[in-house]
């Protein structure tokens, strides 16, 4: 592991592995999703496109519900009808939980859902005048598989022509599948593993995900099922054929996780709660929505840019979670079960990781993810483990330069460069950088009192002083700015020793005597009052009077 949280809490753990979780394919017919294409194709099923009318797309889609059921009736397969909001996938658990042992096509559920469909314009003779594509709810047939190698996959395919897919794997049960085959035990819940025997080989196991090679088996598996076991019922094998009805796959949605076993439970409780505490205050995001408490998913209007939220949430099953939205990026840390810390990178859809998404793209897209992960938990631990080195104090507020240009230095007396530095520390956790139109409405809703005087001159000016200190670097392409390592350490240590150590032991020093003890007195409680106490005493010795 690459990242300095992992390689600083190395033993406390029993082990550590990278994975990645859910998978979710796009599958497409591109010679049918235009209306040329679409002719075509019409003409090489059926001879001509004489027949090419709403009426006979509609008996397409009845003639591939009736032959989903039949097959399923013949087969003793369950079909359930599923009302909007129901979580589908429960369902498939509780068969398979009652159902061991099970292969191949187990459960079909059917809902409706938005797809692609085309609707036939004809003239008053007869004369194909217009194919026009629109989107509709029509009904959508999830077909739930156990697969020897991948374990229980989901293909969820339309009705209608052209027949859109999606293919949703998870990489978990492909792990825990070859780790069987290799031999190493270990002990699963839901999707994690939670006690291993060999902690490095099954790591080594599920990087194979990552590799070159996973193109050619994802692809093996998704036509393994989806012509002989789905397509089948709309274009029956020897049409598929005859037209040459052929997938391809692109990745829609894709998570990479990164999983620490620690030995003992309560030390997991410890670091991941304490990491919470010292790390939430110097996250102040525009958009914090919730603090030990339960969250709904932020309302993003159409035509918005892109959302960033921290979240630190308790669900209703205890389960603490640190999250950070951006946009269609998400990174979470929480608890995993008793034993295990998960940090997860998530993209919702695959294009805003900007390297395509194409299914040969895979192993970049989860290298993309990879490094998001590492460099959130790098961020992360830095802020929680600050540092400032006594020549700092006395370099910061000398004037500096940047290239030929000279520019002032950094006085953290100042409520201005105070606000700039808890925003870059705030937007230090944004995976793709931070822009200076970010830090600019960053300032304006944390201090409404600088709104009319802090534009996006101001701002610019401010990050070239935290670059002439070496806190920061800018990507020249994107022009966005990352916070350095070492940067991140020195901003968060001297604003803790400013708002946390030195402004409270002056305002404390001149209380004579502290009142009734709050109900709520954590360690840091004692050490102020110690502080006070003895700040108190030493004032009075030196002849300081703090007003």
């Amino acid at each position: 592991m690459s990242d300095e949280f992992s390689n600083h809490y190395a033993d406390l753990l029993a082990g550590r592995y990278d994975c990645v979780d859910r998978i979710v394919l796009n599958a497409y017919n591109t010679l049918c999703y235009t209306p040329g294409g679409f002719r075509t194709w019409w003409r090489r099923l059926y001879g001509s496109d004489d027949n090419l009318d709403d009426a006979h797309l509609m008996r397409l889609a009845g003639r591939f519900s009736r032959r989903v059921r039949g097959f399923a009736t013949a087969h003793e397969i369950s079909v359930v009808e599923c009302g909007r909001g129901e979580r589908k996938h429960h369902l498939a658990e509780e068969y398979l939980a009652a159902h061991p042992g099970t292969q191949g096509l187990f459960l079909i559920l059917v809902a409706r859902a938005v797809a692609p469909v085309w609707e036939v314009t004809r003239s008053r003779s007869g004369v194909l005048v217009r194919l026009t594509a629109k989107k509709a709810f029509v009904n959508h047939y999830s077909f739930h598989i156990m697969d020897p190698d991948w374990g229980h996959l989901t293909i969820k395919m339309s009705g209608h022509p052209p027949f859109g897919a999606q293919i949703i794997l998870n990489g978990h049960e492909y792990v825990a599948a070859q780790a069987r085959k290799a031999g190493i035990a270990f002990a699963k819940e839901g999707n994690c593993f939670t006690h291993l025997s060999n902690a490095t080989d099954l790591a080594r196991v599920a990087d194979t995900l990552s590799e070159e090679r996973m193109i050619g088996q994802l692809a093996l598996v998704c036509d393994r099922w989806i012509y002989s076991c789905c397509l089948c019922f709309g274009v029956q094998t020897a049409d598929q054929e005859r037209t040459g009805f052929r997938f391809q796959y692109s990745v829609y949605q894709l998570e990479y996780s990164r999983n620490l076993l620690f030995t003992v439970g309560r030390q997991l409780e410890q670091v991941f709660q304490g990491l919470i505490d010292r790390t939430r205050s110097r996250l102040h995001v525009r958009q914090l929505k919730t603090i030990f408490g339960t969250k709904a998913r932020p309302h993003r209007r159409r035509g918005e840019q892109g959302s960033t939220a921290v979240v630190i949430e308790t669900p209703r099953y205890d389960l603490t979670m640190f999250q950070l939205h951006f946009g269609k990026l998400t990174l979470k840390v929480y608890t995993k079960g008793e034993h295990v810390l998960r940090c997860e990178a998530i993209a919702h859809n695959a294009t805003a990781l900007g390297c395509g998404r194409v299914l040969p793209r895979f192993p970049r897209l989860v290298a993309r993810l990879r490094g998001m992960v590492e460099r959130f938990l790098d961020t992360v631990w830095y802020l929680d483990h600050a540092f400032v080195a006594d020549t700092v104090l006395e370099q910061l507020p000398e004037p500096a330069q940047v290239g030929h240009t000279r520019v002032g230095g950094i006085d953290l007396n100042k409520a201005r460069i105070r606000v700039v530095v808890a925003a870059v520390l705030a937007l230090a956790v944004v995976p793709t950088g931070f822009r200076v139109a970010d830090l600019v409405a960053y300032i304006h809703s944390r201090a409404p009192a600088l709104a009319s005087s802090y534009g996006p001159r101001q701002a610019a000016y401010d990050l070239k002083k935290l670059r002439a200190k070496g806190l920061l670097e800018k990507k020249d392409r994107t022009r966005r700015y990352h916070v350095q390592p070492a940067g991140l350490r020195t901003l968060a240590a001297l604003l803790v020793l400013r708002e946390h150590v030195i402004k409270p032991i002056l305002a404390g020093a001149t209380i004579p005597k502290m009142g009734r003890k709050p109900k709520t007195w954590t360690r840091v409680d004692a050490h102020y009052e110690a502080l006070r106490q003895e700040m108190s005493a030493l004032f009075a010795d030196l002849g300081l009077a703090a007003a």
